[in-house]
């Protein structure tokens, strides 16, 4: 482990993340749920015949109602959720740089683990390339055992000069009870493989976390030979760039970022966006907004 990415991992703690839908969720924890009980926050009154418990009469309502009727009062309880991770780990996810995309993806692992463990919610972790790699997924769960060696095994791992289609595949892992899906990726895979992925997630609460490297994005030159390497494949080939192919590769960025900004809004959150470095702040605002 590099200098840098050790005085990262010192500087890691939790994030707050907010939803601003209910959960489900019998088993009591820190977020709003659709269910009715003796504590947390008020919620509305009812009267007797719909909610039996005598404990928790309102005279004042009582007293109010011409007909007689018992009210009661009602709170609202807090419950918990699921946490996932949903992981690229492509030929592309390998490229490094200013920085190393794993080791950020390491990070985001171990916070969200920890974030979601704190707050009694469960953590689940699912990788990709072509294939789900079994090695980089944990079920859900709320213990931290197992935390240091899965945050160690993404930091280590080597992705392969593959593609990104299994994605779809750990999506469909999810399961259709609505959790908050983290997805980290660079998102360079193509535009309708993104497109399933956000199809396959669509009745979930989805964070699309996108990273990159400065490196990456290095203005090209005017004019020139340039040599590039499909990180997905690992293919070669020689371009003779010129102004003209330059401001087309620029233009088809920028649509792409584009297609990905809309596409992530219309599914679910705004994307936020990591170039070498992670913003913990941002992101714990991000996370907070719960939009």
């Amino acid at each position: 482990m590099t200098a840098t990415e050790m005085a990262s991992n010192n500087a890691l703690s939790d994030v707050p993340y907010r939803i601003i839908w209910r959960s489900r969720a019998l088993r009591q924890g820190a977020h709003r749920s659709t269910h009715a009980g003796s504590g947390g926050v008020f919620r509305d009154l009812a009267s007797l015949l719909e909610y039996r418990d005598p404990r928790r009469i309102d005279l004042r309502q009582t007293m109010r109602d011409p007909f007689g009727a018992l009210h009661v009062r009602r709170f609202e309880e807090r419950s918990q959720i699921g946490v996932t991770m949903l992981l690229d780990v492509s030929g592309s996810m390998g490229f490094s740089g200013a920085a190393r995309k794993m080791a950020i993806a390491a990070d985001l692992a171990q916070v969200f683990s920890a974030s979601a463990r704190r707050a009694g919610d469960t953590f689940a972790l699912f990788s990709a390339d072509e294939t789900i790699r079994e090695e980089l997924c944990v079920a859900p769960q709320r213990s931290r055992a197992g935390e240091p060696q899965m945050v160690d095994a993404i930091r280590t791992y080597v992705p392969l000069r593959r593609g990104a289609s299994g994605l779809v595949d750990a999506a469909r892992r999810v399961g259709r009870k609505r959790n908050l899906v983290i997805v980290v990726s660079d998102f360079l895979l193509p535009e309708k493989q993104i497109e399933a992925v956000f199809e396959e997630l669509s009745t979930h609460d989805v964070v699309p976390i996108r990273i990159s490297d400065s490196r990456e994005n290095a203005e090209l030159p005017s004019w020139g030979l340039l040599e590039l390497s499909d990180l997905e494949t690992g293919r070669r080939r020689l371009v003779a760039m010129r102004p003209s192919l330059r401001a087309e590769w620029q233009r088809r960025i920028e649509a792409r970022r584009s297609f990905f900004r809309s596409l992530a809004a219309r599914y679910g959150r705004e994307p936020f966006e990591i170039t070498d470095h992670i913003a913990w702040d941002r992101l714990g605002a991000h996370l907070a907004a719960g939009a």
